[in-house]
């Protein structure tokens, strides 16, 4: 998303009441855009670094820089919406920088983590702002609401105002059980006087006249590894998503363009061709990046790349396994893009590849392991490899008849059914 339409810091709310014919319990209200008017014990708080109390209505110039704190009370995917003083919405969580929006009860969370790669600042228009967290007990589906396009860091919000977010969100909560979500919504105020809330002076403005607000860390690239020249691909070359009879997995050739794939896969070595119940296209790959593959689960509407130490333990798992027939049911089809974990509190870079049913991290110091159900659950509900956890260092293993894992900074432990996690 370009700087443009993230106008997102200056945040949430700021239109009137509404009112809306629905058969969802979701009513809009002028405090808190949608609420919740059942009881329920799940509870999500919010707040911004000027205001713990997240009660206050703190004041913020443009340019200066801001942070996000949430924490929930139970297990719960959480989404992060800011409406602007003029109706300019954003999402900011979840996001392509963070491993997952799957928040663990008591935990709390801060936008931006440490070494992330992306900035929060304020950006105007001056006036009233309000962020609103939504918390669900299970995972929803925004693509109507917001989408991500291509290799963007955070996604395009389609709705304008907040009484069409309102009504978006409505529709979107309408399906779940009365008491498996719940909102709570901070105040700002965005304007050029003096301090406000804790006392914190403003900082830099954006450069280039750019009125965003999330804008990508200065000096830290949005794609830590080098963006190598693409190389030049003979006429007669396989496309991306070429079947053998002449014909083309749309999916594929969307993934290859979303993902530049002559500077990240290279060119193509093989055609599209059946890989179990789905499809699997290979690639020569391009420098660091290493060989990949674009795969392609049958009833999915994307193909996601897999490349490097990611997919040879994926293949060699898959090779243990049914001889490499089909995916490793250990971690099933690719279900997003391998991403590029920067430095974490204990210095180390790595990768991260998103699977159906579990997840792979790497790292050359320590080397390339899975993890898996409520382990992998519990992990990143912590903030993953940011967190005080660290990366993997062995792959999830069973102690006891029970699954463990290890970390740079601590474990995870299965006991008596209940996952428990030790610091170092």
């Amino acid at each position: 998303m370009n700087t443009k339409t993230m106008t997102m810091m200056t945040l949430l709310l700021g239109l009137g009441a509404a009112t809306i014919a629905s058969a969802s319990p979701a009513k809009i209200s002028a405090q808190s855009i949608i609420v919740n008017p059942v009881e329920t014990k799940l509870d999500v708080q919010v707040w911004v670094n000027k205001d713990a109390s997240g009660n206050q209505n703190p004041v913020y110039r443009k340019g200066e820089k801001v942070s996000v704190g949430i924490k929930t009370n139970g297990d719960a995917y959480v989404y992060l919406f800011n409406v602007n003083a003029n109706g300019q919405i954003d999402l900011f969580f979840p996001n392509n920088y963070e491993e997952s929006n799957f928040v663990q009860a008591g935990v709390t969370r801060v936008f931006p983590a440490q070494a992330a790669k992306y900035t929060l600042t304020v950006a105007g228009p001056n006036g009233q702002d309000r962020l609103l967290a939504l918390a669900s007990k299970k995972e929803l589906n925004l693509d109507d609401i917001a989408r991500f396009v291509g290799d963007e860091g955070f996604a395009q919000v389609r709705v304008q105002g907040q009484e069409n977010l309102a009504r978006a969100l409505s529709i979107v909560v309408n399906p779940l059980p009365a008491d498996a979500w719940v909102t709570d919504v901070a105040t700002f105020r965005v304007g050029a006087g003096g301090q406000g809330g804790n006392g914190q002076t403003g900082g830099t403005g954006n450069t280039g006249g750019a009125t965003g607000t999330v804008t990508v860390t200065p000096g830290t690239p949005a794609q830590p590894n080098p963006q190598p020249t693409p190389q030049p691909q003979p006429t007669a070359q396989i496309q991306p998503g070429q079947k053998q009879d002449g014909s083309f997995d749309q999916a594929m050739v969307e993934a290859y363009d979303r993902l530049k794939g002559s500077e990240s896969l290279g060119d193509a070595t093989t055609y599209a061709g059946a890989w179990g119940d789905g499809l699997w296209q290979k690639f020569n790959g391009v420098g660091a990046y290493g060989d990949a593959v674009l795969l392609h689960a049958n009833g999915s509407s994307r193909s996601y790349a897999v490349h490097g130490r990611i997919l040879d333990r994926y293949l060699a798992l898959a090779t243990a396994e049914n001889g490499a027939t089909r995916p490793p049911t250990r971690l099933g089809w690719a279900a997003g893009d391998e991403k590029v974990i920067p430095r974490n509190p204990y210095g180390t870079n790595g990768l991260y590849g998103f699977f159906q049913n579990g997840a792979l991290y790497s790292t050359e110091k320590y080397g390339t392991f899975w993890l898996v159900g409520n382990v992998l659950k519990t992990y990143q509900g912590l903030g993953g490899s940011g967190s005080f956890l660290g990366f993997p260092t062995r792959d999830q293993y069973l102690i006891g008849g029970a699954w463990a894992a290890d970390f740079e900074g601590g474990t995870i432990r299965t006991v008596n059914g209940v996952v428990k996690v030790y610091r170092k």
